[in-house]
């Protein structure tokens, strides 16, 4: 039987096997572009190599699940968050944004139109929702209201995605020598 080859995807990406004399005991693997890159050691071979790289491949794509959404992905989920929990309210657009280092989204008012930091990208999928219905409550109330706490109250993973994006906004900022936040 024939095997038809597959394009890559998101969640089965191509995957480069490099092989290192000077690694001895550890593999690993990193991102570059939009393939996976492993590297073992060159005495592991057969079964041990395939299952190795099995591990190291499925590892980092669970941890990277919106690394290539498209604008029209984001899109299509923040209609569907808006039907979902906020009563049909949609965005005029939304797009990644790549200059927002300071906030996870942002939203005008005039325009409707939504900018979600590209840094959400590797970020879990409802965390990524929380923000995208964030920013949806904002076209329907301005500011942080009582009443628009109430509009993203509607999404039930708010207060986890929260803690989550605290600790993912810490981890962005720390000197890695000092263990101090680089805006201390």
């Amino acid at each position: 039987m024939t095997s038809i080859p597959q394009p890559s995807t998101l969640f089965a990406p191509d995957v480069e096997v490099r092989v290192s004399t000077r690694r001895k005991k550890t593999a690993g693997a990193h991102w570059e572009g939009d393939r996976i890159v492993v590297v073992v050691p060159s005495h592991l071979r057969g079964s041990a190599r395939d299952d190795m790289v099995e591990h190291l491949t499925r590892r980092l794509t669970r941890h990277r699940p919106h690394l290539h959404a498209s604008d029209a992905e984001l899109e299509q989920r923040a209609l569907q968050l808006g039907r979902t929990y906020l009563d049909g309210v949609a965005p005029s657009s939304i797009r990644w944004a790549t200059n927002q280092t300071k906030r996870w989204g942002s939203c005008t008012m005039a325009t409707r139109e939504i900018r979600i930091s590209s840094r959400l990208k590797v970020a879990p999928p409802w965390v990524l929702d929380a923000v995208v219905v964030h920013e949806l409550a904002h076209l329907l109330e301005p500011n942080h209201s009582p009443r628009f706490r109430e509009l993203e109250a509607r999404y039930p993973r708010r207060h986890d995605a929260d803690l989550f994006l605290e600790g993912y906004h810490l981890g962005l900022h720390m000197d890695g020598s000092t263990g101090t936040t680089d805006d201390a």
